[in-house]
């Protein structure tokens, strides 16, 4: 991270912190170094804060729902107090860590059924974050793609084997 990114990090942990002592919840929050999913060169690095604390699952909410919000207010306000757009990942006693590994490990394991039954597979409807894990995990897989169908809420990722045409 350079030098702004730093300062937009330290802005990011300091409202995040505000904001949990406005909901009333006690809680320290923590940078991590590195972003949670590795992808392609030259996107801009994320800042990703964990939250550590007691009984935080009010947090987390149902399918990550409260986190994903908290998320997003902490970065209209950074956006608007800095001008900048920068990635922000907010994780809950490492959440976001577990599901990211445990939706990694499901797409290899069902890339390979798909591999061996040539035929598509429809996961059920995630939200983007999840999808967009799915993808970079299967991207560089020799044997299957992936392809995002349906709109809104029911956006799924469609794990396809190469060489077949897509629906």
């Amino acid at each position: 991270m350079d030098e702004n990114e730093t300062e937009i990090a330290e802005l990011a942990r300091t409202i995040l912190e505000t904001l949990l002592e406005l909901m009333g919840i006690t809680a320290s929050v923590n940078s991590v170094p590195g972003a949670l999913v590795e992808s392609q060169e030259g996107i801009p690095s994320s800042i990703t804060l964990n939250v550590e604390g007691d009984d935080l699952g009010i947090l987390i909410g149902r399918r990550g729902q409260t986190l994903s919000c908290l998320q997003y207010l902490v970065r209209i306000i950074v956006g608007h107090q800095e001008r900048v757009w920068l990635p922000i990942v907010i994780d809950v006693e490492s959440y976001k860590q577990r599901r990211c590994n445990a939706l990694q490990a499901m797409a290899w394991r069902i890339a390979e059924q798909v591999k061996q039954g040539r035929e598509s597979f429809a996961l059920e409807p995630m939200p983007a974050f999840d999808r967009r894990i799915i993808h970079i995990a299967l991207a560089d897989h020799p044997d299957v793609t992936t392809e995002s169908s349906g709109e809104g809420e029911a956006r799924r990722v469609v794990i396809v084997p190469k060489g077949l045409p897509s629906d």
